[in-house]
């Protein structure tokens, strides 16, 4: 006998959910406790399912919230379920599958798939077959029910539906949904176009098997009334120009005539699907060749979708000037999360880390932090004029000109963006037009409209690398100037926007910066009386670039007296669990290491709130391991932020820092630190090793019996950065330690080797290694040099450092080595004179860590090996 409720158990229930949809706060917390208390029963389960599919004389959003809450509860709780209870529900959801209602046959198909998450495909055999029969009912409910819960199936089951685990469905299941391409019922047609979509990336065989077919049945929907089909129309092409160009190619003009009208069709979510497909075409080898006759009409069309709309202005208040003095809302603030730091030797060859990352600029629109058609306008010119070059300026000057100075904000407001996009693409073509362009960019800065103000800001910060080139009189003073009046901006998103750019200006002008540090500092201290919660974290950003920009120059009392007490202030208004710690604290990492001993007068209360929050961390970890039930596991964001100011004073106060390591435990957890599993903070531990092995290893050297072998484990070039602070740590300890690192050589010198003959290592990581190598082979050179063989074309090949290759062999007292590069080769015959030569470019100390390139000249006439450099000293 089926089961069946109590009645008197159903009405409290169905009580307790008309009294959640209640705007009272007081009330939702009340029956979420009576719901939680529920749970303990465990046909509670029963009652829900029966709400949503037999109780039909209920309202539907009742009937609904049932089933959500529900589907909670499978997400959290269905391994607890008993099997009775599991078999109930999914006999239920199969059998209403075709409820009149819309809302509930939606909610049964988000259940359903919920369910199929929990790996329950596997244990529900009858789950598609059932499904995919019910699709030839001519009971409309029931075949739309069916294919919405198969399209959500599709969507987050897609791996497994292809596999040998559920005996290959989907060559069944792709036919049959080709089938329905033509249903009469656009809302059909939409449901097996976006089921068959879901298998395009992972070049399924059951779709490739039938791409032909596919692709005929797309074109035949073309012109579909239908929003939704259209949509999912051009999503389908984006990726099988991805996956199936070949297929794609004989059609391609037919392709982009559609996608230039789909990009302006009335529906935005249609246009915004089309307009990616720009995105992936610039990605295509074929792109300039077969996108070159359409330029001018779709650089029109691009330009024109990046207008703010009606609704996008509404949303982002565009009316309201001045707000700066409305808090902000906690849910408008993004999750920040901290990039841990990276340790390498620097060079002067003008690039950055590798993993350096740059900010679009489109991401200010906080109401419209979702991809929308302006943001896709934008990146698709962005990415066709690094494409098309100066070739796309004779199309878009025009534009340029008619929208940059057009009377109509909305209009000049995207003219400014267009010029940003393409600023990175046909910056060579733009450059004549610049000492035009910048002046009138720079008066933007003060338009009465604040989205324009606030673009402006973006666009300018685009062309600053031009900027810092010229007379500064001309272009950087003006602009700096009024950026830092945008920063004091009595509009939050201009405030927003000018601090981001002034950052980009920072990074681009370095110590260009220096005359006018006075000025800058006034202006952003003076900013944190005035900004809110949101912006305060921007700030936070544009100080510590700025202390990684000028540097040392930073270290001057007057700018210390400006600088560090706010600084101060909100360190000491923070507390320990406040996440806003995250950005105060990379700030004061680049401050301390710019200071120097200038911060020394803030360093102890620093430093041991440091160490207290990697302390506190740790035990927290210990606690939840332990004890899973009683203890969350910590938020290790705290932990990281702290080792890295920890490397910032460690680097700033040098041997300043000896008395607050002398009288601390950072080094036993520092030990712990370095064995967590979590990849960021072994990367930040071992930061903080070679800062403190550089500034006080009078005091790590007792612990480098432990230190070196978790080193040696964590030369993993899987974890890039990891492997690269460790491979920088071991060459700072080889240094201090000199021949006492003998030990020590065979439990990294074959990873430091693997890794330098690695195909695809970043550069950094490269350098990194062939510099550790180097100090390996300085101090213990009778250990390293029969491997020289293994590494040394590696060295020469990727033009690192090879001055230690004569320091290997003289002391080696190798007199004659032979070493096949490329076309020549090079004899290194060890002679006296070759000493003499090596110690007069100060090569011995200094051949890690001053050269920054140099190259092998072979001499016809067989005289010793030559080595030259850029810079020795």
């Amino acid at each position: 006998m089926a089961w069946q409720p109590d009645r008197s158990g159903l009405q409290q229930i169905i009580q307790l959910l008309k009294e959640s949809q209640s705007p009272d706060t007081a009330t939702q917390r009340a029956v979420q406790e009576k719901l939680e208390e529920l749970n303990k029963y465990p046909d509670f389960n029963n009652y829900l399912i029966f709400v949503l599919t037999k109780l039909t004389t209920e309202d539907e959003p009742t009937r609904s919230l049932s089933g959500l809450i529900l589907k909670n509860n499978v997400r959290a709780h269905f391994s607890k379920f008993p099997q009775e209870v599991i078999d109930f529900i999914k006999t239920e959801c199969l059998g209403s599958i075709g409820d009149p209602s819309p809302l509930i046959r939606a909610t049964i198909g988000i259940l359903i798939t919920t369910i199929a998450n929990k790996g329950e495909l596997t244990h529900w055999p009858q789950l598609l077959p059932h499904l995919c029969q019910r699709l030839d009912s001519e009971d409309y409910n029931v075949c739309e029910g069916a294919f919405g819960a198969l399209q959500k199936i599709c969507e987050d089951s897609a791996e497994i539906l292809d596999s040998d685990a559920l005996d290959r469905p989907l060559n069944i299941m792709i036919p049959k949904f080709l089938q329905f391409f033509k249903h009469s019922s656009p809302k059909i047609r939409a449901h097996a176009i976006s089921c068959v979509n879901q298998f395009i990336i992972g070049r399924a065989q059951a779709l490739m098997v039938h791409i032909d077919q596919f692709i005929e049945n797309l074109f035949h929907l073309a012109n579909d009334d239908d929003a939704e089909v259209r949509k999912n129309i051009c999503r389908a092409l984006v990726m099988l120009l991805e996956v199936r160009m070949d297929r794609l190619l004989p059609h391609m003009h037919s392709i982009i005539e559609y996608m230039l009208l789909r990009t302006q069709d009335p529906d935005e979510t249609v246009a915004l699907e089309a307009c990616e497909f720009w995105l992936s075409l610039a990605e295509q080898p074929i792109c300039k060749e077969v996108l070159s006759s359409y330029m001018e009409r779709l650089v029109p069309i691009l330009v024109r979708g990046m207008r703010y709309s009606e609704i996008d202005i509404i949303l982002l208040k565009g009316d309201v000037e001045e707000d700066e003095m409305i808090p902000d809302r906690e849910e408008d603030i993004r999750p920040r999360f901290h990039r841990s730091k990276t340790h390498h030797i620097k060079h002067d060859d003008g690039y950055g880390d590798d993993d350096d990352m740059s900010d679009d600029g489109l991401d200010d629109d906080d109401a419209l932090s979702d991809w929308n058609l302006r943001k896709c306008s934008a990146a698709a010119l962005d990415v066709l004029a690094n494409v098309f070059r100066e070739d796309l300026l004779p199309t878009l000057l025009p534009i340029l000109k008619e929208t940059l100075f057009h009377q109509d904000w909305e209009i000049k407001e995207s003219g400014i963006l267009v010029l940003g996009a393409i600023a990175e693409g046909c910056m060579t073509g733009m450059v004549p037009h610049l000492p035009e362009l910048l002046p009138y960019l720079i008066g933007c800065l003060s338009d009465r409209k604040a989205l324009v103000r606030s673009i402006t800001c973006w666009t300018l910060s685009r062309y600053a690398h031009w900027v810092v080139q010229q007379p500064h009189e001309q272009y950087l003073k003006p602009l700096m100037t009024e950026l830092l009046k945008r920063v004091l901006d009595a509009n939050k998103r201009v405030q927003e926007a000018a601090c981001s750019a002034f950052a980009t200006l920072e990074e681009e002008a370095c110590t260009e910066l220096v005359p006018y540090l006075g000025f800058i500092l006034e202006t952003l201290v003076f900013a944190f009386s005035k900004y809110q919660h949101k912006n305060l974290l921007i700030l936070y950003d544009a100080i510590g670039t700025l202390a990684d920009s000028v540097g040392h120059h930073l270290n001057k009392p007057e700018y210390i007296k400006l600088l560090m007490p706010p600084l101060i202030t909100k360190w000491n208004i923070l507390k320990d669990e406040d996440k806003d710690l995250f950005p105060l604290l990379e700030c004061l990492s680049s401050v301390a290491t710019a200071l120097q001993s200038g911060f020394l007068p803030y360093s102890e209360p620093v430093y041991k709130r440091c160490l207290s929050l990697v302390e506190q961390t740790l035990n927290q970890t210990i606690a939840n391991t332990n004890h899973p039930d009683q203890f969350e596991p910590p938020d290790k964001d705290f932990m990281i932020v702290a080792l890295d100011l920890l490397s910032g004073l460690a680097e700033g106060l040098e041997a300043h820092i000896e008395n607050l390591v002398q009288n601390s435990n950072v080094l036993p957890l520092l030990y712990q630190c370095m064995q967590d599993p979590m990849p960021e903070v072994r990367q930040s531990s071992f930061a903080l090793l070679g800062d403190l092995t550089k500034a006080t290893f009078q005091h790590v050297r007792p612990f480098i019996g432990d230190f070196m072998p978790i080193l040696g484990q964590n030369l993993n070039p899987e974890f890039i950065s990891v492997c690269n602070n460790a491979t920088w740590a071991i060459g700072e300890i080889s240094i201090k330690m000199g021949q006492e690192m003998k030990p020590f050589i065979q439990l990294v010198l074959t990873q430091l080797v693997q890794i330098i003959n690695r195909p695809n290592t970043p550069k950094t990581l490269l350098e990194n290694t062939a510099i550790t190598i180097g100090r390996l082979g300085y101090v213990c050179p009778q250990d390293v040099a029969p491997m020289l063989q293994q590494f040394i074309r590696q060295w020469c090949v990727k033009r690192f450092i090879i001055f230690i290759v004569i320091n290997l062999c003289f002391s080696a007292k190798l007199q004659f080595y032979r070493i096949k590069f490329n076309d020549f080769e090079c004899s290194l015959n060890w002679q006296v004179q070759v000493a003499t030569q090596f110690y007069r470019y100060h090569a011995v100390h200094h051949v890690s860590t001053t050269l920054t390139e140099m190259r092998i000249t072979p001499e016809s006439t067989g005289s010793p090996l030559l080595v030259k450099t850029r810079s020795l000293l």
